[in-house]
């Protein structure tokens, strides 16, 4: 089914109040937080509140204006891409750093049942995939989650857990039973004040440093077991399908916070250029140009289908359509274009670029991470083989 890509007015607000909180409360203090790693953004509380209260007045909205059957559909997935690209143009590690907006939401958002979105609706959820023993392989989860009466004990740690030490909770990914492999893998929501919960330490990183990344441990914590996502039963038939499709919701927003930074990275390479003399004529063929404006009119095109790619994938979301090989997509461009993109701005740039003057070696330090978070390069492309090739992951490695 075609989509039309021309965005609805419903969604204009969106747009522009990200962009205004993107405008004069991100991009201020942006430089101030790279140089003040862990250190908190406390210019966020007052911005998370009107976030949330925006957020309310979307769902009172949506449910007094349910679509008709067949019509299309741009909701709650629609409005996090766009609110996620405006934030990001930002900056990208203080849109990581608002309070009830973790990666861990997005998990709660995709598998809870009806009773666990109203218990969960208003906790601020950071993830917890990624362990010493393993990296891009979301099936060697060795962290371990055992029944024992009304409660799942989990033991295990985590790494690379974004905004672990600020959340209030944590969605942990782990085994019911080791031996089973991939399909006994589910996820939790953990409190991170539950005892046996520690915050091991801080990573130092070469970007989005605004945002923390912490290593979790978990020692015999204790859960009720309404806290596990979706069912509790072991299908190895469906495999982790259920813990997967996460993913299905998370990727369009990296990719759109990819396509943010892309969009700033751009903005700044157009006005040093043209500053430099050179005129971009979309009239003339771009090797007919100098050699810079050639470079940003061939970055420019693979930022819109990295735009586009992301804008279907969210719409897929919402109209219930399975999205997992167009969230790889949208995922796998929007991450090497954005990588592409800035370290191009960075060379362009010469010293405006790689000093402190302007943002940009900032934007190409912090980029890196949106092409590796939520699944590397590599691994979406493996995805989007199987999926165009109707390969399974045994066949297909």
């Amino acid at each position: 089914m075609a989509i039309n890509t021309e965005l609805p007015e419903k969604l204009n607000s969106t747009v522009e109040q990200a962009h205004l909180a993107a405008e004069h409360i991100f991009r201020p203090i942006s430089r101030k937080y790279d140089k003040a790693e862990h250190e908190y953004p406390v210019e966020l509380d007052d911005f998370a509140k009107l976030a949330k209260q925006a957020a309310e007045r979307d769902k009172a909205e949506n449910a007094e204006n349910k679509p008709a059957a067949g019509d299309n559909v741009n909701s709650t997935n629609m409005r996090g891409v766009l609110s996620a690209a405006e934030m990001s143009w930002g900056d990208v590690a203080l849109m990581l750093s608002i309070p009830g907006r973790g990666l861990g939401n997005a998990a709660i958002a995709a598998v809870a049942n009806p009773e666990q979105l109203e218990r969960f609706g208003d906790v601020w959820a950071a993830m917890a995939i990624t362990e010493p023993s393993f990296g891009s392989d979301s099936a060697a989860v060795s962290t371990t989650a055992t029944l024992d009466g009304d409660e799942y004990v989990i033991n295990g740690e985590k790494i690379f857990v974004t905004a672990g030490s600020r959340a209030s909770h944590v969605v942990v990914w782990a085994t019911l039973d080791r031996s089973i492999g991939r399909a006994a893998i589910k996820s939790f929501v953990v409190p991170m004040d539950a005892p046996g919960v520690t915050v091991a330490r801080l990573e130092h990183k070469l970007g989005i440093k605004a945002s923390d990344t912490a290593v979790v441990v978990f020692e015999n914590v204790r859960v009720p077991k309404e806290n596990l996502l979706g069912t509790p039963e072991i299908d190895t038939k469906k495999g982790f399908g259920g813990v997967m499709q996460t993913f299905d919701n998370t990727r369009p927003v990296v990719a759109a916070m990819a396509v943010g930074l892309g969009r700033a990275a751009l903005e700044e390479m157009r006005r040093l250029i043209e500053e430099a003399g050179h005129e971009i004529d979309y009239d003339k063929p771009a090797a007919a140009q100098h050699a810079a404006v050639a470079e940003f009119i061939r970055l420019e095109s693979d930022w819109e289908a990295s735009w586009l790619l992301t804008l279907r994938a969210a719409w897929m979301m919402d109209n219930r359509e399975p999205n997992s090989l167009e969230a790889s997509m949208s995922k796998a461009k929007a991450g090497r274009t954005v990588t592409d993109v800035t370290n191009k701005a960075v060379e362009i740039g010469a010293t405006a670029g790689f000093a402190e003057t302007t943002l940009l070696e900032k934007w190409a330090r912090d980029a890196k991470i949106l092409d590796i978070f939520e699944g590397t390069q590599q691994i979406q492309q493996l995805i989007i083989s199987r999926r165009v090739l109707g390969k399974s992951s045994a066949d297909l490695k």
